[in-house]
This record gives C-alpha cells, sequence and structure tokens, in this order.
C-alpha cells in the first residue's frame, strides 16, 4: 500500500487529504485562522468546583470553561503543584527541573473539592476540542508527542507499545531509552520506533527535551492567567507527525510557507525521506489535480453508494450515528438471498471503516446490517469489520451482530465529526429561483473579463469554471477561449496569453472565480448576475 498526502492551503482554510493506493481515507479541513488546541498547554485558573460531578471548570481563554475530572488531575498532580509554586516565586532563575522532588502520588479515590481551590493556578493540556456546547476536556498530567517517542514529566516508566510484539525487541528500546531520558521524565516509546537505532531515538529524545525546557520558561515569565505555554504543532505537521511511514510516495503542497515548515519538519524526523515533500504549483486545482474533489464529493452526505448498486445511509443524532445498510437495486446473486446479504454486508463493512475515518466519526455507532441467517456469515462480518478497522489509528471497541441485526461500535471522539456539505446552492440566482439564460452565461463571463482588463487595468489572472463549461469555452481552434485572449489579452496568436481558463471541479455549474496572479480571489459575484 502506498500513501499520498494532498494539502491544499487556500485563502480561509486549509484541508488535508490522505490517500492510501489513491482512495481518499481521511480529510481534514479548518479555518486558517483557527488554531488545532488538542495538546496545548496552558497556566489556567480554577473558575469552579463541581463537587457532585468530583470536578471543575477551569478557565484556558476559551468561551466556554474547560472541564477537568478529578481523575484525569493525574498521578503526579502533588509534584506538579510544589514545582510550580517553587518556578513561578523567582523571576530570575529558573529552578532546576532535575531537582524537583517528587511527592506521594495523588490517590485514586478522593475528592476535587478536597485537592482544588477557587481560582488556584494550575498546569493543564487540552485532550479534547469543544464540542458543540461543551468546552475542552482537560489533563494535569502533561505530554509531549514526537514521532517515536512521548516524553512525560514527572513520570518514572519507560513503556513500550503492545503492538511492539517481539519481547527481545521490547526490552532493547527499554534499555536504551532509560540511557538517555533525562531525570524526573518518564517515556512511552511509540510503534515507529521498532527497530531504530539510538541515534535516532537520541534525535527525538532531544526535541522533545527542548520543548518542555521552553515550557519552564514560559511558566516562569508568565504574568496573566490565563497562559498559553505551549503550543501544538500546525495541523499539517501534526497529521503528518502521526501518520507518516516510509510507505510515503509523495507529500505535495500548493503553498510556499507551508511546504517549507513541513520539509524542514520531515528533514528533522528523516533526512533520507525529505525529497518526497513537493511544491506543486499547477494550474489545475491540486484537489481537482490529484481527484481528491470529486471523492469529497461521493464520499460525504447522508447517502453513499458503494459497489453493485448498494448504498449506506448515514445519519447524525445527538446521542450517536446511525447507519442503515441497504442492497439498492442490487440483482439477487445466483447463490441465493443469504450470500447476496452477506456480499452486501461485507462491501458496507469495508466503505464503513473508510467512512468512520474519512468523517472521523466518534462516540457510539449503530449499524443495521442486511439480516443474516447462518451464525457463521454473522462470525465472518464481525471478523471483516474488526480487520478492516485495524488500519484506523483512532481507539475502538466493535461487538458482534446482536439478535436484531445490529452491530455496535464505539471509536474515539477527539474533535467534532468532519461534516461536508455536498449539496449545491444555485450560484446564480442568489436564492431568487430566477435566472437568466444559461446562453448567455458566457455573455456575462465576457463583461466579467472585459470590466477586469479594460476597468480594472487587469491583463494576469486565471478565471476557473465548471469543467463542462471550460470545454464549452475550449471548444474548436477559434474557441471562445483564444477570441477572448485576442480581444482582451496580449492580441498576438500563438503568443502565451496574459490570462488563463481552468476547469474546477469543486464550482458548481454556472459558477466562476476570478484570481489575480498572486492566487488572490478577484470578488466579481454581483446579485444582478441572477436576476
Amino acid at each position: 500500500m502506498t500513501s499520498e498526502l494532498i494539502i491544499d492551503v487556500r485563502e480561509k482554510e486549509i484541508s488535508i487529504a490522505l490517500l492510501e493506493d489513491k482512495d481518499l481515507v481521511e480529510y481534514q479541513t479548518e479555518p486558517r485562522d483557527a488554531l488545532f488546541s488538542v495538546g496545548n498547554i496552558y497556566l489556567a485558573k480554577v473558575r469552579k468546583i463541581m463537587p457532585g460531578l468530583n470536578a471543575s471548570f477551569v478557565n484556558v481563554g476559551f468561551k466556554k470553561d474547560a472541564f477537568l475530572h478529578y481523575l484525569d488531575l493525574g498521578i503526579p498532580y502533588n509534584s506538579y503543584q510544589k514545582w510550580l509554586k517553587q518556578i513561578t516565586s523567582d523571576r530570575k532563575n529558573l529552578f532546576p527541573f532535575e531537582k524537583a522532588s517528587r511527592l506521594p502520588d495523588l490517590p485514586k479515590e478522593g475528592s476535587v473539592a478536597n485537592v482544588l481551590t477557587v481560582c488556584q493556578d494550575i498546569l493543564v493540556q487540552i485532550v479534547k476540542e469543544p464540542i458543540s456546547t461543551k468546552g475542552p476536556r482537560l489533563t494535569g498530567e502533561i505530554s509531549f508527542a514526537g514521532r517515536y517517542l512521548v516524553l512525560m514529566p514527572f513520570g518514572d516508566k519507560v513503556s513500550v507499545s503492545n503492538k511492539i510484539k517481539s519481547g527481545q525487541e521490547r526490552s532493547r528500546l527499554k534499555q536504551l531509552v532509560h540511557s538517555i531520558k533525562p531525570r524526573n521524565c518518564g517515556v512511552i516509546v511509540r510503534t515507529v520506533a521498532e527497530g531504530l537505532r539510538l541515534e535516532d531515538i537520541q534525535a527525538d529524545m532531544d526535541i522533545l527535551a527542548r520543548r518542555w525546557e521552553e515550557v519552564q520558561r514560559r511558566i516562569q515569565a508568565a504574568t496573566d492567567r490565563p497562559q498559553l505555554v505551549f503550543e501544538e504543532t500546525s495541523r499539517a505537521v501534526a497529521m503528518l507527525r502521526d501518520l507518516f511511514n516510509p510507505t510515503y510516495e509523495s507529500i505535495y503542497v500548493n503553498d510556499q510557507d507551508v511546504y517549507e515548515e513541513i520539509k524542514r519538519y520531515v528533514e528533522q524526523i528523516a533526512p533520507d525521506r525529505a525529497h518526497i515533500v513537493k511544491m506543486y504549483d499547477g494550474k489545475v486545482p491540486i484537489f481537482d489535480n490529484f481527484n481528491v474533489t470529486k471523492q469529497i464529493k461521493s464520499g460525504f452526505g447522508k447517502t453513499v453508494n458503494y459497489k453493485h448498486g448498494a448504498y449506506l445511509i448515514i445519519e447524525h443524532t445527538e446521542a450517536m450515528h446511525v447507519v442503515d445498510v441497504n442492497s439498492g437495486n442490487r440483482a439477487r446473486g445466483v447463490n441465493g438471498q443469504e450470500a447476496n446479504a452477506l456480499d452486501v454486508n461485507l462491501g458496507a463493512a469495508d466503505e464503513l471503516a473508510r467512512q468512520l475515518r474519512l468523517r472521523d466519526i466518534g462516540g457510539i455507532i449503530i449499524v443495521d446490517f442486511i439480516d443474516m441467517n447462518l451464525a457463521e456469515d454473522r462470525q465472518l462480518l464481525y471478523e471483516r469489520m474488526c480487520k478492516n478497522m485495524q488500519k484506523d489509528r483512532a481507539r475502538h471497541n466493535i461487538l458482534p451482530l446482536s439478535k436484531f441485526g445490529l452491530m455496535q461500535i464505539t471509536r474515539q471522539r477527539v474533535r467534532p465529526a468532519i461534516d461536508v456539505h455536498v449539496e449545491e446552492d444555485c450560484p446564480t440566482c442568489m436564492g431568487s429561483g430566477k435566472i437568466k439564460s444559461s446562453l448567455l452565461f458566457t455573455d456575462v463571463l465576457e463583461q466579467k473579463i472585459e470590466y477586469l482588463t479594460r476597468k480594472v487595468g487587469e491583463k494576469h489572472f486565471t478565471l476557473y469554471v465548471h469543467p463542462f463549461v471550460a470545454s464549452f469555452i475550449n471548444k474548436g481552434f477559434w474557441s471562445l477561449k483564444r477570441r477572448w485572449q485576442l480581444k482582451y489579452g496580449s492580441g498576438i496568436p500563438f503568443i502565451a496569453p496574459s490570462f488563463d481558463i481552468i476547469p474546477s471541479q469543486e464550482l458548481a455549474f454556472l459558477d466562476y472565480r476570478f484570481k489575480d496572479r498572486q492566487g488572490e480571489t478577484i470578488d466579481m459575484t454581483q446579485e444582478t448576475d441572477g436576476n
């Protein structure tokens, strides 16, 4: 299996698509001004104690106060609080973390009211994004995730990922990490560290240790509460850190700044793989070029089609996600209804596993498969679903089919599920329900081009239109495109024109978009276009 990461950086948002064997399996999109807050560390203040919940609400600067349960305070809570007083009491000399003393662990059975007080300073880390009306979820156990290791201040153990099965390799890694880890720190060895040399592990350890040292300096200098003392890496780098593996063929980026950021990161963690980071500078939108746009529009929405006419219906409720499997207009197989039901269900299991990753669906998922009478067929379906979910990085649990033919799945939810609206609004009527004849659409485009070139003086631009419209404009030797270029461009035949017309799959049929030579959108839409 080969993997490609496609990063589309636009003016207002950044989108990341992971392709496995050219199939879209993970997709994330965020506004460019939005921060990915999971992993951020704050020096915060306790806002409210809730003895009934055995929890507290903490102010970390969000609209909604963050939630911190007593069990999430962490075993080393007492050690952190003593060290926090030591480091903030002297603004000039940084208290050496190596000399910090470890206090008795926080008991598992206890009351938050006996541990925290209102307005108390506390060091916390976000483990779950704000979702719907809920604020972020916090932990008091600070950790720094690297490529191969996870560093945990005030920890005392070296743990190795359970996915590393070899006892000899586990012992080797433990011994290596024990020899290089900083004092007063615990370490978790990640699966990708299997078989690595000491030099690679040492380099990752040094990066994490420097991050922790920087956090200490920021805590010492902090005067306001709440104060952000550590910010996770950018969304693109964070996803790359968790997903990067030797099967990556390419990482394509269409923005110079993000390209350089990712290039630096890959050079840091895998110098021999830095060449796979590539700058995409083609005129066709990057997602169109790699067939991502089409897969997004076919992969999201309430109804998802898969093989031979069968389809899934995915419904989102407040408490859970419900999936219904339908055979559609599929013809009955030659082996009868039971074999047909098994085939449809196995295909549904394949597509559902992809959909859970693609939409990042978390929480409780109930799947209504087509009824099957044979116990061996139900077991085969359960095994198929478990196998498909092995590729999923999120923690999950799958139960066998119930007597009602329902499968229950729980999947870790860290952030809201991805919800992409694939339905398109009419770009020409502006909601009025009345539009000009589509025959006049090219006249509208020509008017826009004339206005840009002769009134505004913008000679170098790109016009993006729906592929069908682009085909019509480019049809023939003396096409509309060539006539427009001669009339409003350089005016010299067979010389490179000053503007170009590019098909874009993300645009609706009569939609269009102008961009200048820097790639900035030129707003040319007018309400009168649709009247």
